[in-house]
């Protein structure tokens, strides 16, 4: 009886240990104009205009005459639609157009909303690592400056204990 609540307490640790591993940040790959507040991102859905944006693929997903397309750009009809100010729902599921129906219904309520922040208005630093954002050349001239000071810092450190090594000898 011992061996087996053993066995059980051991897997329910492995288990836990594992999906605490399991984290994934895509935060460089979600577009500007993506809401704030999520490090990772497989889908928006727009509820204006009935369509996904797929954030690994940078495309978006529609339906058109009953058929399923995808492109790099929403369609014609849609040129007027600012992807900044409109809302976006996350959606971390694969291939979420398959609940179509279910998505429209749900986030019907979103159209008209325009008070989510865009990514590109954050002035969190987690977001300057999005090539797009307006703070990302400071960004990489920073990190650039760090890593020198650090190297800089390190190779004193190598001379210094050069030095005290040839000393006491």
């Amino acid at each position: 009886m011992r061996y087996l609540l053993g066995l059980i307490i051991s897997i329910c640790f492995v288990t836990t240990s594992y999906s605490q591993i399991s984290v994934s940040i895509n935060l460089g790959s979600q577009p500007v104009w993506g809401p704030v507040g999520y490090d990772y991102v497989e889908y928006y859905y727009l509820p204006e205009v009935d369509a996904y944006y797929d954030v690994a693929r940078q495309r978006f997903y529609y339906y058109e005459k009953g058929k399923l397309l995808y492109r790099s750009t929403l369609p014609a009809r849609y040129s007027h639609y600012n992807l900044y100010n409109t809302y976006k729902v996350v959606i971390n599921e694969h291939q979420p157009w398959r609940k179509y129906k279910d998505h429209k219904i749900k986030y019907a309520s979103y159209k008209g909303h325009y008070d989510q922040r865009a990514i590109r208005d954050s002035r969190d630093s987690k977001y300057y690592v999005i090539k797009k954002h307006p703070e990302h050349k400071n960004w990489i001239q920073k990190q650039s400056k760090d890593l020198n000071k650090k190297s800089s810092n390190n190779v004193k450190q190598v001379k210094q204990s050069k030095g005290k090594n040839k000393k006491s000898k």
